[in-house]
C-alpha cells in the first residue's frame, strides 16, 4: 500500500509481509523488514514497539483519504490513496491542448461534501475547487487551469456522475 507524506514529494511503499499474531506484524517499509507488536490501540491513540522501539501515535484526524497524527512528538499528515489524485487530476483537462477548455468535469460519481471556490473567485491551476466522496473515499477535484469561476453547476450534499460537469473557470 502507498502513503504519501503531505508537504512533500516522498510515498511510502509498506506491506504486511506476515502476521504472527493479532497484534504483532513483520512489515516491510521501504525496502526494510521491520517487526511491529501492537501495545494497545483506542479510537484516541496507538502504542506500539517498532524493532524493541517503544513509540505512540496520537490521532488528531482520521478519514478515508487522509491520516494526521502526531508520533513520538512530530505531527504527520498521510495521504492514504496518492495515486487517486494524479488519476484523477489527469483526467480533469490538465493536459496542454485541453487548456482552454472551460468545464471542470467530475472523472468519478460521487456525492458534493465541499465547494470550496465562490463565482469570481481567481484560482490557480491545482486549486481545490471542490470534495467529493465516492465509495468512502473524498477525493479533492482541483482546477484544471488558472483563472476565475465563471460558475458553479453543483450544490452541496448532490450526486454527480462521470463527466458532470462542476464549474466553469475561464
Amino acid at each position: 500500500m502507498k502513503f504519501k507524506l503531505e508537504n512533500t514529494e516522498e510515498n511510502l511503499d509498506g506491506e504486511i509481509l506476515q502476521s504472527l499474531s493479532n497484534n504483532e506484524f513483520v512489515l516491510k517499509i521501504k525496502g526494510k523488514e521491520l517487526n511491529l507488536k501492537i501495545l494497545s490501540m483506542t479510537h484516541e491513540k496507538i502504542e506500539f514497539m517498532l524493532d524493541s522501539t517503544y513509540h505512540i501515535a496520537k490521532y488528531l484526524e482520521n478519514n478515508t483519504s487522509r491520516i494526521t497524527l502526531v508520533a513520538d512528538g512530530v505531527k504527520l499528515t498521510f495521504n492514504k490513496h496518492p495515486d487517486l489524485d494524479k488519476i484523477v487530476y489527469k483526467n480533469s483537462g490538465s493536459e496542454s491542448a485541453m487548456d482552454s477548455q472551460i468545464n471542470l468535469k467530475s472523472q468519478i460519481p460521487g456525492r458534493v461534501v465541499s465547494i470550496n471556490v465562490a463565482v469570481g473567485d481567481k484560482i490557480k491551476q491545482g486549486d481545490v475547487v471542490c470534495v467529493l466522496e465516492s465509495m468512502k473515499m473524498q477525493v479533492s477535484i482541483k482546477s484544471h487551469k488558472d483563472g476565475a469561476v465563471k460558475s458553479i453547476k453543483i450544490k452541496q450534499g448532490a450526486s454527480v456522475a462521470k463527466n458532470d460537469v462542476l464549474a466553469e473557470i475561464e
